[in-house]
């Protein structure tokens, strides 16, 4: 005899599914906005996003690490932005083959402006939810990043 209840496992898959298909559609309109309202890339945002957080600058591996993609990616990237002076690359002191990336003031200023505009694009994607539906969602992926997280290390 088969239950008419479906199983748990159903409903996880169904909503991996829809937070898969909201996240690939947010991701896809901010591509869009940076890209016809800015003239820039996602890629480019992230990089200079992290530059950002930490002023002091970080090691192009570290970048690479931090964003969780490939040294080669982050290269490219960084070597437009300091073409075009809104990053620079500082030797590392007592290290001669390590740089730092960090951001220019111009960079500064520039991912400012970005990052008000990604701002309302979010505020405005998001703005069918109340602030407690905002909180218990922030709770509940938490919750889910916190189980995966911890699985990683149990796996490493």
């Amino acid at each position: 005899m088969t239950s008419a209840i479906e199983p748990i496992s159903k409903t996880r898959l169904r909503v991996w599914l829809k937070l898969l298909k909201t996240s690939n559609g947010i991701e896809a309109e901010i591509r869009r906005n940076l890209r016809d309202r800015h003239n820039t890339t996602l890629p480019r945002f992230d990089v200079m996003s992290a530059l950002a957080r930490f002023p002091e600058g970080l090691k192009m591996s570290d970048l690479s690490s931090f964003l969780r993609v490939s040294n080669g990616n982050v290269t490219g990237i960084v070597d437009k932005l300091t073409e075009e002076g809104l990053a620079q690359r500082v030797a590392v002191p007592g290290d001669k083959r390590a740089q730092v990336a960090r951001l220019t003031e111009k960079g500064k200023s520039e991912f400012e402006s970005l990052a008000n505009h990604h701002e309302s694009w979010i505020d405005t994607l998001l703005d069918g939810l109340s602030f407690e539906d905002l909180e218990a969602l922030s709770d509940t992926l938490e919750r889910v990043l916190t189980q995966s997280t911890e699985k990683e290390r149990a796996d490493a």
